[in-house]
């Protein structure tokens, strides 16, 4: 499986809160529509460190770490697209070019980055951050696991109510009307996307822990990276 060189080393979930604000100030500033999933992304970075913070999960050093290495994906591909880099991912270069060059729906601009940064980033930074234990972890330690990576379905789901509001809605006022009618039967269907795309990912980590050799977990790479690639088609196609 094919490493992304990374740059840097986020140290402190509160540096990457930071960057994800910064950014996301300067693209509000110029209109760039990338600002949309980026605060997205930062509203639930921040409840996730919250809960962190609260003791939720059963090992929060691991979840730590787990949340800064996702978010070294998503700034590295961000820093190697910009440089255009020959080694940006397939992914980011695609979700990218679609949300900077075509004017699209709030809603495409924000799943086109959930899309890209869930459905790839994340099963490469579970294997990252599992890799070196999982041949020792128990059947029970494995489902501990699981269960913490879970858990985030739980935060993520408090927090779709905040991105309408204050993300969404301010970019597509007819989403207010759309959030009348519906209820919070809008924010559900949501929520029931990412979590469902985040179960097939932990299935997709797995493979990729469980492979023989680094030809098959390239081959896996591989395949989730077409097939994320395919899913943002369809969002476009869809609106």
């Amino acid at each position: 499986m094919s490493k992304i060189p990374f740059l840097w080393q986020m140290q402190t979930i509160e540096q990457v809160l930071h960057l994800m604000a910064q950014r996301a100030d300067a693209w509000e500033k110029t209109g760039d529509q990338r600002c949309t999933f980026l605060r997205c992304y930062n509203l639930m970075s921040s409840n996730m460190a919250q809960a962190i913070h609260e003791g939720q999960f059963h090992d929060p050093s691991w979840i730590s770490t787990l949340m800064l290495r996702f978010a070294e994906y998503y700034f590295e591909a961000l820093g190697h697209y910009e440089c255009q880099a020959e080694h940006t991912s397939a992914v980011w270069r695609h979700a990218h070019n679609a949300t900077v060059q075509t004017k699209l729906h709030v809603l495409q601009n924000l799943l086109l980055g959930v899309n890209a940064h869930i459905n790839y980033d994340l099963p490469l930074s579970l294997y990252d951050c599992l890799h070196e234990e999982w041949a020792t972890l128990s059947a029970a330690q494995k489902q501990l696991r699981q269960d913490d990576h879970e858990k985030v379905n739980q935060i993520i789901a408090s927090t779709i109510d905040a991105v309408q509001d204050t993300v969404v809605e301010p970019q597509s006022p007819i989403m207010a009307v759309v959030d009348r009618v519906m209820g919070r039967m809008d924010e559900w269907l949501l929520s029931q996307l990412i979590s469902s795309w985040r179960n097939e990912v932990w299935n997709v980590a797995v493979r990729l822990l469980d492979a023989g050799d680094s030809t098959e977990r390239e081959q896996i790479r591989q395949e989730q990276e077409q097939r994320v690639i395919d899913r943002a088609e369809g969002l476009i196609a869809a609106f």
